[in-house]
């Protein structure tokens, strides 16, 4: 439970994060979100099948992926989902000055045109914290499905989220090679679990937009 929904004393590391959002109209909602794309082998197939259920959703881009398959970036934006900035070359905050940090940040926004903005891993310093509160809406996560761990088969990843998604939900899956054993029956599992029990899947908004 530490990892897939993030406790409060992780919470408070990231003031003014964005980690649960329920909606004003009082909706039961969710915010299905990817990390760590755009890549060829994954992500056009996760279009496909958020088209399929008729899912928007926000995935956090990792500028190197941008710059090497700008045309993913565009069909992302195209099929009507919002984008984020995930730095450049997937860079853990713990491990770098602040000042490297937001370098590598900045560089990733000459390819993602968005202000909001997901820390690899979810770890940021305090400075860094506060410095990217100028430009972005920092977005955390409230269900980590963790279909990235080999320890994990699709199932554990479907029920990762049947036991832990609740209403104002961010929920964290990954466009990612290394994910796709997993998301390749997750994905559209989960999907379709979320829809029986009735949740409405938003984007995360922008700064400056309303649920």
């Amino acid at each position: 439970m530490l990892i897939e929904r993030p406790p409060l004393l992780f919470r408070l590391t990231v003031p003014g994060a964005m980690f649960r959002r329920r909606c004003r109209d009082g909706r039961k909602t969710v915010y299905l979100t990817f990390d760590d794309g755009p890549v060829p082998e994954v992500t056009p197939w996760t279009l496909d099948i958020l088209d399929r259920y008729g899912v928007k959703a926000t995935f956090f881009m990792v500028g190197d992926n941008v710059r090497k398959y700008p045309e993913l970036y565009a069909e992302v934006l195209r099929r009507g989902h919002h984008v984020g900035n995930h730095t450049m070359h997937h860079v853990q905050g713990m491990r770098l000055r602040c000042t490297s940090y937001l370098r590598d940040v900045a560089e990733a926004r000459q390819y993602i045109k968005s202000e909001l903005f997901r820390p690899p891993h979810g770890w940021l310093r305090p400075r860094q914290t506060w410095a990217l509160h100028e430009h972005f809406r920092v977005v955390m996560f409230d269900l980590v499905t963790r279909d990235y761990s080999k320890r994990l088969t699709a199932r554990d990843v479907v029920d990762n989220v049947k036991r832990y998604a609740r209403n104002g939900s961010v929920i964290v899956f990954h466009d990612s090679v290394k994910s796709w054993p997993r998301l390749e029956k997750a994905l559209p599992e989960a999907i379709e679990w979320l829809l029986d029990q009735g949740y409405e899947f938003r984007k995360v908004p922008m700064p400056a937009s309303e649920d």
